[in-house]
């Protein structure tokens, strides 16, 4: 089979994340020294409500105020997790046809597969939470069935059953990850749940399963790094990675008002940043992805700026994780700005 040809000018200019390299995701030779690939995933044909997720990777790629130069070093981290401490392609657009769910979650587990096959942790733009299921079995693919376990920030838990008549869409992707095998339900630790949806017999299921959903109103009683202490400890039982998955509207509207399904009562973007940067120094990500973006209903661009900075905190988490690792060193959050400087 011919592999499908770089895909990146559907819907906007050909651009890479911040001005990092290109590379080929069919092509391994053109990554070969990659940590981390960058994968746009530009689907929106799972939306039940507002669409325009299909922009969300050229949105998350650009929107910054400093030079896309390819590099970005970390205030608090003090690294760069675009250039020097991790080595960052963008392999353009999976194409995604959002007329057709079926074939568009095929390819992009294909693609999400091959780049971890290959040595690099793959990183996918979203488009709609429906490739969420593509993205984390593609991982598990090569890590093996059930040995990945999953943080998932949402408002929602995405776990629906059929939805207008189909088995795939963004409400659906964790119930299709964990009734495949490719993750396990006990393995499943869910923060920023709210609102109204799922009712009484999905909740059912999940429980079921032994998913673990810590609804806003836990969070806020408990304390968001007590919460994310604990889920820590169960995603790394048993289980030699972990994918991170961030649907931007865990975060108040208010925060991130271009998205599809808004829901009031959210985090802050500080708290998810803080949490986006605690896991990925903490724990061995072995994938992500930053879904939801909806540009067309975003106010100033600030959505689009928060999930920028989703992957930037990423990034730099898992470039000081690898530092402090070869160096015998550990970052100190209280330290001063200039200190040592």
């Amino acid at each position: 089979m011919t592999p499908p040809q770089r895909y990146g000018t559907q819907f906007g200019p050909d651009i890479t994340f911040l001005g990092v390299p290109r590379c080929t995701w069919s092509d391994p030779s053109t990554y070969a020294d990659a940590d981390v690939v960058i994968l746009g995933a530009p689907f929106d044909g799972g939306t039940s409500h507002r669409p325009g997720t299909r922009f969300g990777p050229q949105y998350i790629r650009q929107t910054c105020y400093l030079p896309h130069d390819g590099s970005r070093p970390s205030l608090a981290l003090r690294v760069d997790g675009l250039r020097g401490d991790l080595t960052v392609y963008d392999a353009g657009d999976v194409e995604m046809y959002s007329g057709d769910a079926e074939r568009s979650v095929r390819d992009l587990r294909e693609a999400v597969y091959t780049v971890t096959a290959n040595g690099a942790i793959p990183l996918v733009l979203g488009g709609d939470h429906t490739i969420a299921w593509p993205d984390a079995a593609g991982v598990a693919q090569h890590l093996g069935q059930g040995r990945v376990s999953m943080i998932h920030f949402d408002a929602h838990a995405d776990t629906g059953d059929i939805e207008f008549g189909s088995l795939i869409g963004h409400g659906q992707p964790m119930r299709r990850l964990i009734e495949s095998g490719a993750l396990r339900g006990d393995r499943f630790l869910q923060l920023g749940l709210r609102g109204y949806w799922p009712g009484p017999e999905t909740l059912a299921w999940m429980a079921a399963q032994g998913m673990r959903s810590y609804e806003m109103t836990e969070i806020v009683a408990r304390g968001l790094d007590e919460c994310l202490t604990e889920a820590f400890a169960i995603a790394t039982d048993e289980c030699d990675g972990v994918f991170l998955s961030v649907d931007i509207d865990v975060c108040d509207p208010g925060h991130a008002p271009g998205t599809g399904t808004p829901e009031p009562g959210g985090l802050t973007a500080r708290q998810l940043l803080d949490a986006v940067r605690r896991i990925a120094y903490e724990l061995p990500v072995a994938g992500i992805d930053v879904v939801e973006v909806s540009p067309p209903y975003d106010h100033a661009d600030i959505t689009s700026a928060l999930a920028n900075r989703v992957v930037l905190e990423a990034l730099s988490g898992i470039a000081r994780r690898r530092r402090d690792s070869r160096d015998g060193t550990a970052w100190d959050p209280r330290q001063p700005l200039l200190d040592g400087r």
